[in-house]
């Protein structure tokens, strides 16, 4: 397991798991200023993985659990070649 201060050094995550009534939009923007602000060493997938050990699994229903799950099942989807000769075709335009 990591250190804490290195996976969260704000606190963030500590003060959402605290506030009662948070929402998941909340939640959300919490979790989008830990992203932005981690530090660049900072192994994104094992650092999601070790907060969701932490907190998520002691308090499954939480919103911010939910954000968690949902970032970790994110990194696990195969990305898509999106474009190619379909993006670059315009539609023919209506009259």
């Amino acid at each position: 397991m990591q250190d804490l201060s290195v996976l969260d050094p704000k606190g963030l995550f500590k003060d959402v798991y605290i506030i009662e009534g948070i929402t998941a939009g909340e939640c959300r923007s919490v979790f989008l200023d830990w992203a932005i602000s981690r530090k660049d060493n900072l192994d994104e997938k094992s650092a999601l993985q070790a907060l969701h050990d932490i907190y998520a699994l002691a308090e499954p229903d939480h919103p911010m659990s939910e954000v968690l799950r949902a970032a970790l099942s994110a990194g696990q989807k195969k990305p898509r070649r999106r474009g190619g000769a379909m993006a670059r075709v315009r539609p023919p335009l209506e009259e």
